[in-house]
């Protein structure tokens, strides 16, 4: 996928949350018996009352923040292809559940000629499984020493082929997993989905969760 189509992408999601409103925006409309101002307005009309805030989401940023980081694992030629979960669960212990995305993972030309660990185990060249980001057996990891003392964690430290690359999925993570694109990315993509990205298409396939 060249910069352009990215680019293009980025036009297309952005004309499509212009006419949508954004998750967790949403005005409450149980009635209340308080009559303070609220400092808002809808349609016009002042709001009063006591508003209770249904959704905790951060706030959300352009996504032309995320294009770069996007584009870092499309232009890497060791990466063959890499995705993302994005749903809402339909329990969480009593808490709000809430849309999000989880389990960054990339495929790179290790995995797709059928990797074997250091155990001799051999990674199913199939399946996305076993190569989230954090927890990858061939990006590499950081490792630490544990201080009884302190009881932290000391000395970190990278291990692995290419420590720019490792940063660069852990970039995209980290920014995935914020939750500032939710919006772009459930109005893109849907809920209860699979994204796989590859360097000149993107699927999305329906994911089966608890």
């Amino acid at each position: 996928m060249t910069t352009n189509e990215v680019s293009a992408l980025v036009k297309q999601s952005l004309s499509l949350l212009d006419s949508t409103p954004e998750v967790g925006n949403e005005v409450d409309s149980q009635p209340s018996n308080e009559s303070s101002s609220t400092g808002k307005n809808f349609l016009g009309m002042p709001v009063s009352g006591d508003i209770s805030q249904g959704s905790s989401r951060v706030d959300q940023k352009p996504i032309e923040e995320l294009a770069p980081l996007f584009q870092a694992l499309v232009d890497d030629p060791t990466i063959v292809e890499f995705g993302w979960r994005q749903y809402t669960p339909y329990f969480n212990d009593g808490d709000t559940c809430e849309f999000s995305v989880y389990g960054t993972w990339v495929r790179t030309t290790a995995e797709a000629e059928g990797y074997v660990d250091e155990d001799g185990d051999e990674y199913d060249n199939s399946s996305h499984y076993g190569l989230d980001v954090d927890y990858h057996p061939s990006l590499g990891t950081i490792e630490s020493d544990w201080n009884k003392e302190t009881y932290k964690h000391e000395n970190k430290r990278y291990v692995g082929p290419d420590e720019n690359r490792y940063n660069r999925c852990q970039e995209l993570d980290g920014a995935l997993q914020s939750g500032a694109f939710d919006n772009v990315l459930l109005k893109t993509f849907g809920d209860h989905a699979l994204v796989t990205v590859r360097k000149d298409s993107i699927e999305v396939e329906y994911y089966d969760h608890d």
